[in-house]
């Protein structure tokens, strides 16, 4: 059951569109008095005069700045800590098309960082050139540090979990494991840089996994206009933008799965899109209802450069997956409870897109490493 929020906390004469009458239905739509806050402080923030807030507006601005800002550094876990050395390594190991079978693809071929570390395709292209048989499409390694489980279905435990099935699946890089580490260790160059990194010893799986888990939590969203309006700019981001952020937090409900300053929860959701045999985290928790067709929240960092969007990449722009939630998606049993019918007007849509786009920081430069041979 949604709470009703008092009149108190608004109060301000109205102006084009009713823009006050707009900011009460959006505050009545939030399902929490968490979000109430956030979003009555803001409201304040983004559509600025016309009105003046009570205390408690003030204070929740400051909870909403707080919610939203970027983290100051990168989290690495206590057993594959941060070092130069392993970096770069899995810098290099990252780009190099050694580690597929044919020489021919590597890591970043799916994770292309002028595509923001995706690669724009609807479905996941493999050795061959086809499609894999999972029938996703490649996620961004965007903020990935941040993700506790990885993959669509999330049956990726860590970043360290991820690295070496794609290099050994026959129809991703098809590399077999033991020829992957002997391709490795027959180059002195990279004999050398594994010694940098840990030591002596010699070339080990769990070695190349640490080196490229080091890397790709390196791999941040930079810096937007929504991150300087957040951090108080008031001109960072249009009046459109502001509205839109208002739907975002009120009537299309949108933060109730990309939350945070990613964007996400996290977590995983069926909004209503896969069908058939199609079924997420299902496949993992067969007897679970609500993970039947649940796939992960991705980030909505960088998103209106991200198409196609969904998991199989069925939708090919942002204005269609606002239609897709405007709708409802399919109504069954595992169905998200906030997953419903908005009522999304035109201009609603418009300025959600416009938001959407304050997401988008500015592009990476990443020069390809010269690779040990």
């Amino acid at each position: 059951m949604r709470r009703a929020v008092p009149d108190v906390f608004l109060y301000g004469s109205s102006t084009r569109n009713d823009k006050w009458s707009f900011m009460r239905t959006a505050l009545r739509q939030c399902p929490s008095v968490r979000k109430v806050a956030l979003l009555t402080a803001g409201l304040a923030l983004l559509l600025g005069a016309g009105g003046s807030f009570v205390a408690a507006g003030e204070a929740g601005l400051r909870t909403l700045q707080t919610q939203y800002r970027r983290p100051a550094g990168i989290p690495y876990p206590k057993e594959d800590q941060f070092s130069r050395a392993k970096y770069e390594l899995g810098r290099i190991l990252f780009f190099d098309p050694i580690l597929s079978g044919a020489k021919v693809r590597s890591c970043s071929s799916c994770h292309n960082p002028g595509l923001s570390w995706a690669d724009g395709q609807p479905r996941a292209i493999g050795e061959d050139q086809k499609p894999l048989s999972s029938g996703m499409r490649s996620p961004t390694l965007l903020n990935v540090a941040w993700t506790p489980k990885l993959g669509w279905d999330g049956h990726f435990q860590d970043l360290e979990s991820v690295a070496i099935g794609p290099i050994t699946s026959p129809e991703n890089m098809n590399l077999p494991e033991q020829t992957m580490l002997e391709r490795l260790s027959a180059i002195p160059g990279y004999a050398s840089a594994f010694d940098a990194a840990f030591g002596k010893g010699g070339i080990t799986t769990p070695k190349v996994e640490e080196a490229l888990a080091t890397f790709e939590r390196s791999i941040m969203s930079r810096g937007a206009p929504f991150d300087r309006w957040v951090m108080g700019d008031p001109n960072a981001i249009s009046a459109a933008a502001k509205r839109g952020f208002a739907l975002f937090n009120g009537k299309a409900g949108c933060a109730a799965c990309h939350s945070g300053w990613a964007f996400t929860d996290a977590s995983f959701h069926d909004i209503g899109v896969a069908k058939d045999d199609d079924v997420g985290r299902g496949r993992l928790f067969p007897s679970s209802v609500k993970l039947k067709y649940a796939f992960k929240t991705p980030t909505l960092r960088d998103v209106a450069r991200r198409g196609p969007y969904m998991h199989d990449g069925s939708l090919p722009t942002l204005a269609d997956v606002i239609d897709l939630y405007n709708r409802g998606g399919v109504d069954r049993p595992s169905r998200d409870p906030e997953i419903h019918q908005l009522g999304l007007l035109p201009e609603d849509k418009a300025d959600l897109i416009a938001f959407l786009q304050t997401l988008s920081g500015q592009r990476d430069q990443v020069e390809v490493p010269v690779f040990p041979r």
